[in-house]
This record gives C-alpha cells, structure tokens and sequence, in this order.
C-alpha cells in the first residue's frame, strides 16, 4: 500500500509536460472533528493519488486545509471522494484565479496539531461558533460604512503586494501573532463597530471570526472563501474591486493578481514590483520581492554574500550551513535587515505603477525534454562530468539539458562523449557517460535530452 511520493519533483514535472492535460488549481478547508487524523490522512492518500492530485494538504482532529492541483478531466471524481465524507459534501471550492500545470509537484498530507496554529490554549474557545459570512458585493457595501473596521488576517509578506483599501496590516510572520495585536489595539470598540476581516481562502478568518466573538466583539464578519473566491465574483459580477494588487498564493507561483495595480517595491532597487523570490542560496533562502533586472544581476540572491555562496562547492556550502537550526532562522519571510525597500505594518493604497501585461502569467518557458540521466561526479581540473544513463540513449550530435537548482538550466550539443571509459557514439541504459562540460555541475543535477 503505497502511501508517499515515489517521483522527484523534476520527473513529476516532466510527465505532467507529456500529458499535456490541463491542471486546475484549487483550495479549500473544513473545520470537524475528526477522531483519527492519521486514518483520514491514510484513505485521502490512497483515494487521491490514482487521480493525480497534487498539493499540500493539513489534517488535525479540528479539520482539513487544503491547496492542491489535479488534471481538470479528474474534477468529478476528486469531488466524489470529498463527498464521501458528510463534513466535506457540497464544500466550497476555491478555484484559482490563474492555472499553472507545475503549481505542485507532489502530494504531502500532514498530520498537525491544528490545521491553522493559533497558540491558543482554551478549552472553552468554539471555533465552530464563527461571524457572518459576506459575498463579495455585501462585503463592498459593508466597507463603505464609516463604523467598520477591516482587517488583513495574512502576513506582512502577503499584504505588501495586495490589500483591501483602508485594511489594518499587522506586521506579523505568523497568523498566531496577529490575533492578541487585533484584540488589544481593538479593545475599545468590541460593542459599536463592525469588525470586518479577510484572509487568503477564509480558514485563518473562520477561526478568527470565532476568537474575536469569544472575545465579546458583537458585530463580527469575514469575506467569504477570501481573496481567492472575492476576485471570481467581482469578474463574474462586474464589481468594483476594493481590493489592489496581488494576492500571495503558498504555491510556486507566488502570488496571482486582482488588479494592475503594483503597490510594493523591489526590495533590492526600489523599482515598482510585486513578484516574489526565494534567495538562491540554500542557507538563506529568503522570501522576497526582486524585480527581473535584479534578478539577472544577482542570480537570485538577496545579497552579494549569498551570491558568493552559490558560486561554492555544494560540500562547501553544506559545510557553512552546518550547525544551523532550521526553520524560521533560514526560511524568513521577507524580515532581513538586507531588504532596503521592504515595507510592512501601515501600507499605501496608492498604486506605484500598473501592471504592464496583464493577459500574461509569469511562467517558465516549457521545453521539450525527456530525462535521460543523473549527474555522478565533476572533474573540476578536466572540465568533464559524469553521467549515469537510468532512461533511453544518448548520441552524439543530441542537444541537451543539464539542470539542477544551482547550476540552473545549461544546454549543450554533444559534439564528443565516452562511455564507459572508450569514445563512442552511442550511450544505453546503465553506460557511465563522460562529456566536457564548460561550468561546474553538482550531484542533483539531471542530464535531460532535448526534442528537436
């Protein structure tokens, strides 16, 4: 009974390009109590991946959160396996905005303490007992009225490419921060005003919603499926959007937009931009917000001290990350001193620039490959790799691709090879290649063959 993922990320990517189906994606969540998370972790595993499901999937004995993909010819099916469970019959899916086939490359379901950490500790707390739900047109309406309040439920990170205009922004790195912060910055106003509130899909205000009337606030609200389901109704509607800018996905996209408006900065130069990027560099791995010419300049890095990393051996930068705790001291969310442009807490609703193509999705360049083999070692002195061949053949006058996080996208035409220690033209399943290769190449590289 095959309960993980068998493929790497990068072959899972290439059998999603040789399907050619379009994949949809999609969030969603329930809060229930679930008595065996990891029996239900289990029969979600075995039931979905047949389909194709793809994604990053929460379960707690409080419920289920869920961002995933799946082939849109498997929608009907994937939804019959939700309604087998009476919590999650009929449930409201958030479909994406923008599709990408490679939002997801594998299928993770996670046992967790609570499908949204909260850090609340409070047996009385019914997360069940939640605020009015509104629409997107009752939730315009609702903003218009000068005894409302909104606030952005999301991090610092999400809200400075996109915000609801006049939203409080808690500059915080975690949902559980923001909830004392609200409580006691709106102590004051629990009777007369009308809280309103938002997040990406609704789970973090669901519960929000929950804790704030827990906390005597009489008049509670929250957006209804978020940012994701406001931005379908308002085009299906024709409404205005009160919301500007992007809205912050947790899948490699990074975020899909609402409206031209950009409203952030390149943390790097300061020029209009709202797309983010993780810092290239393994150890570091920064979230942040770098626009394509400093992308260029420094190869993906947040500073010129990771740009040096990345250019060292791969044992040489295992050896300075050694001894470092992970987590948030190397996964930050966009808080670094080295971000000169970065702006959180209190945000403008003035846009900074509009978007120059809206009609295009930033998404990489689809190349026509079949992976062939893996990289084994690099001759630093002889500028030669080896290669063992685990898929096809390989010969002389193939264009090829070696491809690895740190080495990038290379291509080559094989012009001279040897296998198996002899010249030769032809390279089988099982051969150890060698080839010179003009740039250094790492251990998780793979050697990809080129459709003409």
């Amino acid at each position: 009974m095959q309960l993980y993922n068998t493929l790497s990320a990068e072959e899972r990517a290439e059998l999603i390009d040789q399907a050619g189906k379009q994949r949809l994606t999609l969030s969603f969540y329930a809060y229930a109590k679930i008595e065996n998370p990891k029996e239900f972790r289990d029969a979600l595993f075995l039931a979905w991946n047949p389909l194709e499901v793809l994604g990053r999937i929460y379960v707690a004995q409080e419920g289920i959160n869920a961002q995933l993909s799946l082939p849109a010819d498997n929608f009907y099916a994937f939804k019959d396996t939700l309604d087998e469970y009476q919590f999650m019959k009929d449930m409201r899916l958030n479909v994406a905005v923008e599709h990408d086939d490679h939002s997801f490359l594998k299928l993770t379901i996670k046992v967790r303490d609570k499908i949204v950490a909260d850090g609340l500790n409070d047996a009385t707390f019914d997360v069940t007992n939640i605020g009015v739900h509104l629409k997107a047109k009752d939730f315009n309406q609702i903003l218009e009225d000068p005894n409302t309040i909104v606030v952005d439920f999301r991090n610092h990170y999400e809200s400075e490419i996109g915000h609801f205009k006049g939203a409080i922004t808690p500059d915080v790195e975690t949902f559980r921060e923001s909830l004392p912060i609200i409580n006691e910055q709106l102590k004051d106003f629990k009777e007369d005003k009308n809280l309103v509130m938002y997040c990406t899909g609704g789970i973090r205000c669901e519960k929000a919603s929950a804790y704030f009337k827990h906390q005597g606030f009489k008049n509670v609200f929250q957006l209804e499926g978020g940012i994701i389901n406001y931005a379908k109704q308002i085009k299906e509607e024709n409404l205005e959007s009160k919301f500007i800018g992007k809205n912050f996905v947790f899948d490699h996209r990074l975020g899909e937009r609402i409206t031209d408006d950009i409203v952030s900065q390149c943390h790097q130069c300061g020029n209009p931009c709202d797309n983010h990027t993780n810092c290239e560099n393994e150890g570091c791995h920064l979230l942040f917000i770098q626009c394509d010419s400093c992308k260029a300049a420094m190869e993906n890095c947040c500073c010129a001290e990771c740009q040096e990393i990345i250019h060292m051996s791969l044992v040489d930068q295992v050896k300075l990350r050694r001894g470092i705790k992970n987590g948030n001291k190397i996964f930050r969310k966009g808080k670094s001193d080295k971000l000169v442009y970065k702006h959180s807490g209190e945000l403008s609703d003035v846009a900074l620039s509009t978007f120059k193509n809206p009609t295009a999705i930033r998404q990489k360049i689809k190349i026509k490959k079949t992976l062939i083999g893996k990289a084994e070692h690099y001759y630093t002195k002889a500028s030669v790799g080896l290669f063992i061949i685990e898929n096809k053949e390989l010969t002389i006058g193939d264009k090829i691709l070696i491809s690895g996080p740190t080495t990038g996208n290379e291509e080559l035409l094989l012009e001279k090879m040897f296998v198996n220690g002899a010249e030769n033209t032809l390279a089988k399943l099982g051969d150890k290649v060698t080839f010179a290769v003009p740039f250094r190449i790492r251990l998780s590289d793979k050697l990809y063959k080129l459709d003409n």
